[in-house]
């Protein structure tokens, strides 16, 4: 008789649903509570972009993109698009929120776990972001830094004229 143990199953798991998500291109719903106590499900935002970036207080280019995000998130928010910060790899969640402050971050913060990364998609450096289009699609990965340019080009180029 074989003894899996249970981080072996966990992890076997992660991975047989990461490969149903890089080959359908779909995330599956996920649900994650900000640092608010406010739940985040991928319904929630149908109709809008939302980007799901997922950084660490510690990651040189998640510190240098934050202010992007930031000008992107005021620029956006309640009307086209919409930002998820993820923070991960962190031991004090008291750190996170409190250094998350001292940014000036304005969008949600998570405190993420691999569990609450496994329900989005693969994270294999930070910073890395998705981004999901209006119906709920996965449609662009960064692993690496990016720019609001950079988004709001991709948003511009990828939504129908009707919807702009």
């Amino acid at each position: 008789m074989i003894i899996v143990e249970s981080n072996v199953l966990r992890r076997l798991l992660s991975s047989l649903l990461l490969l149903g998500l890089l080959l359908s291109g779909t995330a599956q719903a996920f649900t994650m509570q900000d640092n608010k106590g406010r739940v985040h499900r991928l319904e929630d935002y149908r109709g809008k972009w939302l980007l799901v970036n997922f950084w660490a207080t510690w990651c040189p280019p998640c510190l240098e993109e934050i202010p992007d995000l930031i000008k992107l998130y005021d620029a956006h928010k309640g009307k086209d698009l919409e930002i998820l910060g993820v923070a991960m790899s962190y031991q004090d969640p008291k750190y996170v929120v409190d250094f998350a402050d001292s940014m000036f971050i304005n969008y949600p913060i998570v405190l993420g776990t691999p569990e609450i990364a496994a329900q989005i998609g693969p994270v294999p450096g930070l910073p890395t972001t998705y981004l999901f289009n209006p119906q709920g699609q996965i449609v662009a990965r960064q692993v690496g830094g990016l720019t609001r340019e950079g988004v709001e080009s991709y948003i511009r180029k990828n939504t129908p004229a009707k919807q702009k």
